[in-house]
């Protein structure tokens, strides 16, 4: 995610630079105003938006930031491990070690695995959460069901096939929030 997310903006503070409201647009779904207690939905949605209500990054791709936090298929792992060199080599779950290192140490009565979330969510404020910026990632247990989590969807560019595919990826965002 973080590449696709970061769009060839290398040492930016954010997705698309190192403004969060340059000029004073939002650029996605994050908290505007002092988090818990005022939400200014200057964006207009002090909830989840919809696919597409932000502009685009350099590489084309919608909501990589803000919204939902994105589930990823890495675990929870206390050091990363080292990239494999090529594509090809990438292990089906290219991040986590043993199950034991997939549990919080900071908890350790609790015996939840935890993946790893990318992306921040609606809930993401800077003076509580700056975890909407590419680099960020959080640990979530995997039984956790909230409106803020969720997963994000792939579509390929062309015609009448990508405006099918948009309208299903609405209708799923409408019935998961």
């Amino acid at each position: 995610m973080g590449i696709a997310a970061r769009a060839g903006l290398d040492g930016a503070e954010f997705a698309w630079g190192d403004e969060l409201a340059p000029g004073g647009r939002q650029m996605a779904n994050t908290w505007q105003g002092e988090f818990p207690h005022q939400n200014l939905g200057t964006d207009g949605y002090p909830r989840t938006s919809p696919v597409r209500a932000f502009p685009p990054n350099t590489y084309g791709v919608y909501d990589m930031i803000g919204n939902v936090w994105e589930w990823t298929t890495d675990w929870l792992s206390l050091r990363h491990t080292a990239d494999a060199p090529k594509a090809c080599c990438i292990p089906d779950n290219p991040r986590g070690g043993p199950e034991a290192e997939r549990r919080d140490p900071l908890t350790p009565s609790v015996h939840i695995p935890r993946k790893i979330v990318k992306g921040g969510s609606h809930l993401c404020a800077p003076n509580y959460c700056r975890r909407y910026r590419p680099a960020a990632r959080h640990a979530q247990q995997i039984d956790s069901g909230m409106s803020h989590i969720g997963f994000r969807c792939i579509v390929r560019s062309g015609g009448k096939e990508e405006q099918t595919n948009v309208a299903s990826i609405e209708a799923n965002q409408a019935t998961f929030g």
